[in-house]
C-alpha cells in the first residue's frame, strides 16, 4: 500500500506519532512526533518494520532535515514498570509532542490507544505507519533513535547481545538473562525468562 499525505484533518497542521520498543524486555520505549511538509516524498519511506536497517539509517537524517518539526522522547524501564507499557508508550508520545517547535493543530496516532494531548483533535490509525507519511516518518525516527541507544548500552552488558536483538525477546536474550540475571536496563514487570512460566499459578 502506498503512503499517503492525505489525512482526515485537511488544512490543519498535523503531526504523526509512533513508538518503538513496546515489546522489548530491556531498554526504553521511544516515541517520535513529526510534522512534514504536505508534499513530502521519499521513495524509501515506509513503516520502519518493513524496511531494512540500512534504509532506515538513510531516511533518518533526510526526515530530520526536511521535517517542519520533529521530536523524539524516551521513557525508561523503571517508569515502564511503574505505570505499565501502554501508559509509558502514550507518555513518550506526549513528551515527543512537547518537543515540537511548531505546534500541531491535530494528531495522527499509530495504533488504537491514546490519551488527549492539550485538547488537540486526534485520530488513532491501525497500521498508520504503513498508510500515512508522517506516521511512517515518526516510526523511522523512533526506531533508529532507540536502536542507536541499545547499541550504545550493549557495550556495558555485551552478553545480552543488544547490538543485534535491540532488547527484543529472542531466545539468546532470554538465555542470557537466565545465565547472568537481569540488568538495570531490564523491565522487571515483564516476563524475562521462559522459566518464569514454571512459577506462575
Amino acid at each position: 500500500m502506498a503512503l499517503s499525505n492525505e489525512h482526515i484533518f485537511p488544512d490543519k497542521i498535523h503531526a504523526g506519532c509512533d513508538e518503538a520498543g513496546r515489546g522489548c524486555l530491556a531498554g526504553p520505549v521511544v516515541a517520535a512526533a513529526v510534522i512534514l511538509p504536505d508534499d513530502y516524498y521519499h521513495p524509501l519511506l515506509n513503516d520502519s518494520k518493513q524496511i531494512s536497517e540500512k534504509k532506515r539509517d538513510i531516511l533518518r537524517p533526510e526526515i530530520e532535515n526536511q521535517a517542519i518539526a520533529w521530536g523524539v522522547a524516551f521513557v525508561w524501564p523503571n517508569e515502564i514498570d511503574e505505570i505499565n507499557i501502554l501508559n509509558a508508550s502514550i507518555l513518550a508520545m506526549h513528551k515527543a509532542l512537547d518537543m515540537l517547535k511548531t505546534r500541531p493543530e491535530a494528531l495522527l496516532i499509530d495504533g488504537n490507544r491514546f490519551k488527549p494531548y492539550q485538547n488537540l483533535q486526534y485520530e488513532c490509525m491501525i497500521k498508520g505507519d504503513s498508510r500515512f507519511t508522517n506516521i511512517a516518518a515518526a516510526s523511522v525516527l523512533a526506531k533508529t533513535h532507540r536502536d542507536e541507544y541499545m547499541v550504545k548500552i550493549h557495550n556495558e552488558f555485551p552478553h545480552y547481545v543488544w547490538n543485534k536483538n535491540k532488547g527484543y525477546p529472542t531466545k539468546a536474550h532470554r538465555a542470557a538473562i537466565e545465565a547472568f540475571g537481569a540488568s538495570p536496563y531490564h523491565r522487571m514487570s515483564f516476563r524475562l525468562t521462559d522459566s518464569q512460566l514454571e512459577i506462575e499459578f
